[in-house]
């Protein structure tokens, strides 16, 4: 992955949200991983959106929340969207088949990938979002 600012950012509404999203985006390369943590209602499929975006996805991004993983190819990089909150192990993640993902030619966002973290590689992008203290707000820490 190329070089991007790790620090805690202020998510102050759906604006700057895209900004990160599309920011990432253009760091991102073949066989990255994106690990997104954070309560439910912090902003992890919406930022996967505009990650999407900035890769150039053009079909709408929804939480894969039955199927676990949803493919779009239609970007720079093809996308395996994982959404992991039903899994109770990265041991069921592998069961899947996400190996060949993780280990493929796209790009891998995880939600909800605290779950699986003992199965995902050590140099993925790890992003806790949280609300913060104004209503609507969210913060973005990168780990």
């Amino acid at each position: 992955m190329k070089a991007i600012d790790q620090d805690l950012l202020l998510l102050k509404n759906e604006d700057d949200t895209r900004a990160l999203g599309l920011r990432i985006a253009e760091a991102l390369e073949s066989g990255d991983v994106v690990a997104l943590i954070g309560d439910l209602g912090t902003g992890k499929t919406a930022l996967t959106k505009y990650i999407a975006e900035g890769l150039g996805v053009a079909e709408e991004i929804i939480s894969p929340t039955f199927t676990i993983v949803k493919e779009y190819r239609s970007g720079r990089l093809p996308l395996y969207h994982f959404d992991v909150y039903r899994l109770g192990s990265g041991e069921e993640l592998l069961d899947i088949g996400a190996e060949e993902m993780l280990d493929g030619d796209g790009v891998c966002v995880i939600e909800w990938a605290d779950i699986v973290a003992d199965v995902l590689p050590e140099d993925a992008l790890a992003i806790r979002l949280e609300y913060a203290a104004n209503e609507g707000e969210r913060t973005a820490e990168f780990l």
